[in-house]
Formats: C-alpha cells, structure tokens, sequence
C-alpha cells in the first residue's frame, strides 16, 4: 500500500512499507485537482494510477540494499481490464494486405480482456447503415483470415460520413451498442475522419438525445469516444510510421513480376518500364528501384533535372555498353518533372525508342500490386498493431488524443493521428510548391536513406582517380539470401570510393587457399535478385589458417576486410582479432555484415536472409492449414530451422496462426506439451477443426519432433490426427524478399563508407595497421537505426555454447502468439507504445522553419 503525501505544485512523495518504496511523481497542472482529492488517502498503485488516467509520469525509485520491488508491467492484470467495455473495428479506404491480420488480432485481444468486440462491415457505410453491418465478433468468426488478402469485412467510399447527418446516425448506432471504442484501419483520409467524429461526439450526443434518438442514461454511459488508427496502405506515404500495413505486400507482388519480366527482357535484349502504383509517395517506386538493381526510378518526391532526357539515355547507352542485356525503368504513377508536369510511363517508352532504339515494352502493374496473400512482415505488422491498438483504446480516457499505432525500426509507438494527417499533408503541399528537399525530409530517415543510396548506386560514376587501396569481401556460413544483394552493393560502392574491389571465394578457407579475384562492375550485374551465394560460402573458421591467411592478404595486398554471413562470420571475425598478436597482416579493418537465416547474430535485431526464411515457412504452413481445412480433426507438427535460436518459429508462429510454437529460449516440460494436447482437444470441438505446431530444430534434446509427433499422436486418438513436416534446406534457398534485397543494398554500402573511413584513419606512411577494438566492427541494425559495435564488446552478448544473443527482442512477442492462440497467460508488455510526437517540420512558402 502507498501513502499519499500532498507536495507543492503538483510534486508528491509515495512512499510503502514494502521493501521502503520511494519516489517522487511530477504530476501536470491538469493532474493536481485529482492528486488534491486524493491526499492521504492510501492507494495501491495499480487503483491511483488507474483513477488518475495516467499513462506516463516521471517516477524515481530507489531500492535500498540492491532488492528491486517488483514493478509491475504496464498491462498487468489485461485479461480484465475490458470488462464492460465494447470495441468496433472497421477498415476503410482502399484495401491493403495485413488488413486482416490485424481485424483479427482486435478481436482476439479485445476478447481476450473481457471486451465485447463488434465487426463493422463496408466501412463508414457500415457504420451509418447499422443493422446487421454492425455484428458482435467470435473468437472463431476470425479463424483462417491472416492468409487472406483484402480486408474480408470489407471497406467502400463513404460519401454520407462526410456530412454531419451521416454522422449523427452512426453516433446512434453506435450508442445503441455501447460502444465508445472505435479502431480503424485505412488511410489518413479515413484516420482524418475518424478524428471529426470523435471531435463532435458531444455535439452529436446532445443532438440524438434532443430528437429522441437515444435516452439521456445511454447519452451519459457513452459520454466519450476513443478512437485508434492503424494505417492500412500498400503506398507507404503516411508519415510516422517506418511501414504501413500492406506495403511489403505489395512490394513482393511487384518483385515477383520484375524477376518475370527480367527473365524475357534479357532474351530479346529489351528495355522495360514499370509503372507502380504512388500517386502522391514514391517509396514503393524506390524500393523496387533498389531490389532490382533497376537503371532509373522516377518518383515524385524527387523530380529529375530538367536535361534528364540526355542524362537517362547515356545512362541506358553505358548499361548496355557494359554487357546488360536489359535495361529496366521504373516509374511511380505520381511521378512528375521539376515544373509539375507528370512524366508517364508512355513518355518515357517514346523516349528511348526516338533517341536510342531500343526495343522498349511498357507495363502497368495496376491493382495487382493490392492482391494476394499477405507476406510474414504485414501479418506480424498487423497482429502486433492490433494488440497495441487495443491496449491503447482500454487505456484511454477523454483527455488522451487520438492516436495512431505506428511502427519505428522493429518498436511499437504511438502517435497524436493529427499530427501524422498533418506532416502527411505538409508532404504534399512542399511538393506542389516545388520544395522537393523538404518533402525528402518530411517522408522521413528512412526514405531519405533509401534516396541517397539508390542516388549512389545508379548516378555516381566510379572515379578515374583511385584511392590506392584494395578491399576484399566475402561469404562466411550457410547461405542466406540476400547476401548476393549485400555483395553488389559492397562492390559497386566500393568501386565508387575508388577502391580495387576483390571477391574472395568460399570463406576463409577460400582465402586461406588464395581463391581471391578482382571484381568489377559488370561481375555483380544481375545479383540482387539471386538467392543462396554466388561468391560461395564454408562454414570453417580461420584460426587454423592463420600463416596461410596472413601470405592470402600480404600477396593480394588486402587493406580491408567486409566479412558477410552468420555466426561463423562473427566467431570468425573474433579469431582474426586475436591472431593480430601474432600476424602484423590481420592488423586491416573488419567489419562483419550478418546475413543467416537462423537470425542470431549479437549485436543486430535482424539479420539478411531471415525474411526470406520467414516468408518460406510462413506460406509452407499457410499450404497445410489449407490441407486440414477439408480433412477436418487435423494437427501438423512443423520443423523449423534456426539452430538454438527460436526467431523463425517464433515470428512464423505468429505469421501462420500456430497453436504453439517451441523455442530453446522458452523452456518447456512435458506438463506444457499436455496443456497444449488438452487445447487443441478443446478446439476440435469449435468449428476450428484444425491445430498448427512449430518446432525449433533444437529446442529440446529430448522432446524432438518424432517425440511430440508420437505424443500427439496418442493423445489424440480418437479426437485428431497427427501429421509432421520437417522444412529443412528449403528454409535458405529461394529468391530473396524485398525486404532482404533492400536490407542487404544499404548495409553494403553502410559498411564500405565505414571502411573507407577506418582504413584513412589507421593508414600511416601508406601502410594499413589497425589493431584497436574499434576497428573490427560488427553492422547491425539496433531498434531504430544502423550502429557499428566493436566485435570484442559483443562478446559479452553471446551465448557461445548455444549460439545466440543472451538477449533478444522478440521473445517480448511471445505472450501475444500465445494470446491470439486462446491461452490464458498474463499479457505484460513494459516496454509497449507509448505516445511519441512526431517531429514536425513547418511548411510553408518560404521554406522550414
């Protein structure tokens, strides 16, 4: 218990008699009324903080004699914080893939606190409709929706919303079924009406209680509406948020149709140009730029010089020149020159076929980009929003503003939804004032990244001058893909530093053997898109080859070392620290580059090639729950790859609605295998006739996959049958993803500009010697941005034995595959969302200020 002692201006002291619990709290002028009203009064925490309605404050404790009071998580207790409560969900706008995904994650989280959760089908038509658009939501109504694509309770254009009569009735409707909570998922256009509405909800109450619509009493118990946004968009132009939901679903529509088109396109020696959808953002245009290693891309953000014509056909001519058989342009539907003229996909056809002749086919990917299946990233981008957004929605009250659930690196945040709708709009209004820069800035770092390697990549010619210096690079572990792309990258760019590029084959026994090569431009042509690794790659560490390694760099003059690969890459890198004791010639810079499907590199949240795997488990099961849909009564038991580390059935569980997955880093006892026999059983008797297992390869010695799949087996007898898969190689092979390819571009070139850094810093009288702990460094990708860390540090990270980070951030996902799977566990995300305010850049005619 805590004992509440009135402080001046709003400063209070708690203090308890368990284990002498201390702190101040900084409570805002608005708070000081209620904290007067509740001096002296003891309070638990949980009741103060509830009655309070704060979400965040200041709180200093301090724990004598090193025993930390138990703090508790900011969703303790979710499982009832619902209760007599009620949540409508409805999608809006255009449809983008993942939409599902997160429809189902509300209604299953919503549920899972005790909350009624309501489907509003067609969208805002639904809700000013009612009737039976407005439908209480099942646990099973949702089963089998997060392979689908679309948004199955469908969305439409709503012109009766917009005008204050339209809203009125759905005000009614929905106070007529209690509910006060509102989740939508579509554009800022939508988001921007879903903010009018609650703006007016006073104002429309007052009114239906005057006309008769609804009673005082339901008026009273509807007082104020909470409303959360999820931004459900293919084109990626809602600013705050790294992704929007459907993006990296359309980006694999398009990439699958660039590979097939790269294919015929090289036979007849064509040129082809792609039109993308981006009518007002340029991001999908980009990124499909960057993975397909495309000649140019045309996005409105950033209109060419006015003499682009000249420079895009020398550019065509020297691609052709070099030995490319193809040529591939793309272009955002928006995409326009510097006097606001649009540039269409015919101009540019016309273009080249006048200037240079080229055979030239145009084609226009149109709505197809909108459809298929939802990729892994959009299903676990929706299923977490969701969550979020449901925890945002019971924790509002009518002083929290409308917020948005975004995504910022691979962390959940909340924003004011005004604020995003506004520097959304500011986008727009720079570009139409001809403000380009700012518009660059505005779209945000990441779009900014993107820009300037995709700038580098396709306009910056490698100098005549060259830099003297000679960087070699490498494959080191199992394959992965998207190490071909991280490859290119890293040699295109370091040609462009001036560098002499070399290209060492199989790992350090490769170069241990001397199997080392000059690289030049043309010899990384076409690689972005390949899978597995074309340099090849061995698994075999370098300490046995120290003498042999050392004669490998001295006769090949190597100044530095780009290391791209998994585990083996790292632990390898750390003996070639070691052995600069002994061997002057290790004294280069390293850097190591983690590419591994298994996604247990120290120092990085992800790693190149996961994605891939990801993707491939992920529509693998998506195949079998499909097989058990029309045997009925079926449970399969999947084996997935990933060593010790459970990141693949972890995230692939949650991508493919698995029942449970089982991970090294989650132990497990034969009391939890008959938890789960004893749910699934319950769930045979559901109209969901059908349960998905994963199993990490090694998370148990004893508990294999032939031991769950017997257990299974005679458990259920009678009730289900068992059937088992073991994934195995499939999981590394296949093209890379979006994602993979993009991910891999910009580490590459992240990777030479430091190396290109590091080798000026530790050259003395034209000789390289770097043998401090900063010179041997690993990229990774840390929550929001791409740091260096020296190799040395990291090893205090690692699990060696079990070859894995000690500490990963998906585990904190768990809780919520379990969650959307109907187990009743406590739901304690600490480090959830909390509302963030976007960085807001003025517009206005005379620039930022």
């Amino acid at each position: 218990m805590l004992v509440i002692y009135g402080g001046g201006a709003g400063v209070l002291t708690l203090k308890g008699n368990s284990r002498r619990l201390q702190g101040t709290l900084r409570v805002s002028q608005a708070e000081q009324p209620v904290w007067r009203a509740t001096r002296r009064q003891q309070r638990t925490k949980h009741q103060l903080l509830h009655q309070l309605h704060l979400r965040h404050f200041v709180c200093l404790l301090i724990f004598p004699a090193q025993r930390m009071a138990h703090v508790p998580g900011k969703h303790e207790h979710a499982d009832t914080m619902g209760i007599g409560k009620a949540i409508a969900v409805l999608t809006s706008g255009g449809d983008a893939q993942g939409m599902n995904a997160a429809v189902r994650a509300v209604v299953r989280v919503g549920i899972y606190t005790g909350a009624k959760v309501f489907f509003v089908h067609e969208g805002y038509q639904g809700l000013v409709d009612g009737g039976d658009n407005i439908r209480e939501a099942t646990w099973e109504s949702v089963s089998m929706m997060l392979q689908l694509g679309g948004t199955v309770i469908g969305s439409a254009r709503c012109k009766d919303f917009r005008d204050r009569e339209g809203r009125l009735k759905a005000a009614r409707n929905l106070v007529k079924r209690g509910i006060t909570n509102l989740c939508v998922i579509g554009g800022d256009g939508s988001l921007t009406g879903a903010d009018t509405f609650r703006a007016e909800w006073s104002g429309l109450l007052q009114d239906l209680v005057k006309t008769g619509g609804i009673t005082a009493e339901e008026a009273k118990n509807s007082s104020h509406l909470n409303i959360v946004g999820m931004v459900g968009s293919i084109d990626n132009d809602f600013c705050g948020t790294d992704m929007t939901i459907g993006t990296d679903s359309a980006l694999h529509r398009i990439m699958e149709i660039v590979d097939a088109i790269t294919t015929t396109a090289q036979s007849h020696q064509r040129t082809f140009v792609l039109e993308v959808m981006g009518r007002h953002c340029g991001y999908l245009a980009l990124v499909t730029a960057l993975a397909s290693g495309a000649d140019w891309v045309f996005i409105p953000e950033s209109p060419p010089e006015d003499d682009w014509e000249e420079h895009l056909c020398r550019r065509l001519t020297e691609t052709r020149n070099r030995g490319s058989r193809l040529n591939i342009i793309i272009v955002a539907e928006g995409a326009i020159d510097k006097h606001g003229k649009p540039i269409t996909s015919e101009d540019i056809k016309s273009l080249v076929v006048k200037r240079l002749g080229y055979d030239t086919r145009v084609t226009i990917l149109g709505h197809v980009q909108r459809g298929g299946t939802p990729s892994a990233f959009d299903r676990i981008l929706g299923s977490r929003m969701g969550v979020e957004a449901v925890m945002a929605l019971l924790e509002g009250t009518p002083d929290t503003p409308a917020c948005v659930v975004s995504l910022s690196g691979n962390q959940a945040i909340r924003l004011p939804l005004m604020e995003c709708v506004q520097v959304t709009k500011d986008v727009t209004t720079a570009m139409n004032e001809g403000r380009f820069d700012e518009s660059l800035k505005l779209r945000g770092r990441s779009f900014q990244n993107n820009w300037n390697v995709y700038k580098i990549l396709a306009h910056v010619h490698p100098p005549t001058a060259k830099s003297g210096y000679n960087l070699a690079v490498m494959n080191v572990g199992a394959p992965a893909a998207g190490m071909n792309a991280a490859v290119r990258s890293t040699v295109r760019i370091g040609l462009i530093h001036g560098h002499r590029m070399l290209a060492v084959h199989d790992g350090f026994e490769g170069l241990a053997e001397g199997k080392v090569e000059e690289i030049g431009w043309s010899g990384v042509g076409g690689w972005t898109g390949r899978g597995g690794s074309s340099l090849g790659t061995k698994r075999t560490l370098p300490k046995k080859y120290f003498e042999e390694i050392s004669n490998t760099i001295a006769n090949f003059n190597i100044h530095g070392l780009i290391v791209i690969g998994g585990f083996e890459a790292f632990t390898g890198s750390l003996e070639l620290i070691e052995g600069r004791a002994k061997f002057e010639e290790l004294c280069i810079p390293i850097c190591v580059i983690p590419a591994t499907v298994s996604n247990n590199i120290p120092g990085s949240d992800f790693s190149i090639g996961a994605d891939t795997a990801l993707n491939t488990i992920t529509s693998t099961c998506d195949r079998i729950k499909q097989s058990a849909a029309g045997t009925k009564r079926r449970v399969f038991i999947i084996e997935t790859m990933g060593g010790y580390c459970g990141y693949l059935a972890t995230m692939a569980g949650l991508a493919a609605g698995a029942d449970a997955a089982y991970i090294y880093e989650d132990p497990f006892t034969i009391r939890d295998l008959e938890l789960n026999v004893s749910h699934l059983t319950e769930k045979m008797k559901t109209t969901v006739k059908r349960g998905l297992i994963l199993r990490n390869e090694k998370c148990n010695e004893n508990y294999t996959t032939e031991f769950i799949f017997n257990l299974y087996s005679e458990e259920g007898k009678g009730i289900f049958d068992t059937r088992k898969n073991v994934l195995g190689h499939m999981q590394q092979g296949g093209s890379p993803t979006p994602f993979d390819r993009n991910f891999g571009t910009k580490m590459g070139a992240k990777a030479v500009a430091w190396m290109s850094g590091k080798i000026k810093e530790c050259s003395r009288h034209g000789r390289i010697f770097a043998n401090t702990a900063d010179s041997a460094c690993l990229l990774g990708m840390r929550r929001r941005a791409l740091v260096f860390q020296p190799l040395i540090e990291l090893k205090q990270e690692t699990d060696f034995e079990h070859r894995i980070p000690k500490t990963q951030w998906w585990l904190k996902l768990r809780p919520i595959l379990k969650i959307l799977a109907k187990y009743k566990i406590d739901l304690d995300t600490s480090e959830t969302a909390h509302l963030e305010h976007i960085t807001r850049k003025r517009v206005s005619g005379e620039g930022a200020l």
